[in-house]
């Protein structure tokens, strides 16, 4: 997903002429209007949140008096292999836990790298597609105005027309940690203003199992995707990678066929080299388990495909 975001993209330096003036914060009665916010968090920072036995998140709600959620093990946002966090409850209790939340990520990723030095990091929230319009504003205004606002950085995702009723995109945030959450309450108080937004409130935080568009992954039309039936507990699908792109989803040694099978649970069989899906130059992937394996199996190779194929066109 990381790699589509070009659609709208501005930087602290942007021009600023003609800007329009910031939201304004919200009103006493918005502000104790029900929101949400929903970001993603890498599979392995989601334990520094929940805690053991839940404590760290059990703490956040208390602090904050906001509900946090978290996608389950596996449940990733589709084309990534990371979970979903959903903060909710009134606009200032939200921000409160979102700061709660990015504080706790960055310590972690502080003693990780043993520096003391803030770093500009990133938060990808998601924002139905039908509400990004009131984000990005005429012209790119509003996005300008944002940025020129919090001197974060801040990008969203071209709408992925990869999966099938698939509506979400990408808001990434760069910046330091109160450039963030400047960026983050500009954003929800825009998004507070758009009655559609409060109609995904209640959507599930699993997204459901997702298929790709017929035959082709972008410009490359590197994979296609074909179904075995089978009737038992475990399924096998086969999708065609382009033999050009099969070498980075193996990985030297094996090693990114590996971790995927190892993170999905699925079981990944290459077809060796000249065995071709019929009538093209694409490899064999054959994936076979539980549907949720194989789901997760396939979104983490589409994702190296796709990162092949960008590759390809630097």
């Amino acid at each position: 997903m990381e790699s589509n975001e070009s659609s709208y993209m501005y930087s602290p330096e942007a021009p600023r002429m003609g800007s329009p003036p910031p939201p304004e914060s919200p009103t006493s009665d918005s502000a104790e209007k029900q929101t949400y916010v929903r970001f993603l968090v890498s599979n392995a920072a989601a334990g520094s949140v929940i805690g053991k036995g839940g404590s760290m998140i059990t703490d956040f709600q208390s602090q904050s008096g906001a509900r946090i959620q978290l996608s389950r093990n596996h449940e990733f946002f589709p084309g990534t292999t990371d979970r979903i966090i959903m903060i909710s409850g009134t606009f200032d209790d939200v921000l409160k836990a979102m700061e709660l939340v990015l504080i706790k990520l960055l310590s972690e990723l502080r003693s990780e790298e043993g520096s003391d030095v803030e770093p500009r990091t990133r938060v990808r929230l998601i924002v139905p597609n039908s509400s990004c319009g009131g984000i990005i504003g005429k012209g790119g205004s509003t996005i300008k105005s944002f940025i020129e606002d919090s001197q974060a950085g801040i990008k969203i995702s071209p709408q992925d027309n990869n999966f099938y009723g698939f509506s979400d995109r990408l808001v990434t945030l760069t910046g330091s940690l109160d450039e963030q959450m400047r960026a983050i309450e500009l954003i929800l108080s825009k998004l507070s203003e758009d009655s559609n937004y409060y109609k995904t409130m209640n959507a599930p935080l699993a997204y459901p199992a997702v298929s790709y568009n017929s035959m082709s992954y972008g410009p490359s039309a590197a994979v296609g995707k074909f179904q075995n039936n089978k009737e038992d507990r475990f399924d096998s699908i086969t999708i065609g990678v382009s033999d050009s792109h099969i070498g980075l989803v193996v990985g030297r040694g094996g090693r990114n066929i590996m971790e995927i099978s190892q993170v999905s649970g699925a079981k990944i069989k290459v077809s060796d080299r000249g065995d071709f899906m019929t009538g093209t130059t694409d490899r064999k992937v054959t994936i076979t388990g539980p549907p949720r394996a194989i789901q997760t199996a396939e979104s983490m190779i589409m994702q190296k495909v796709a990162y092949a194929a960008e590759k390809a066109m630097d």
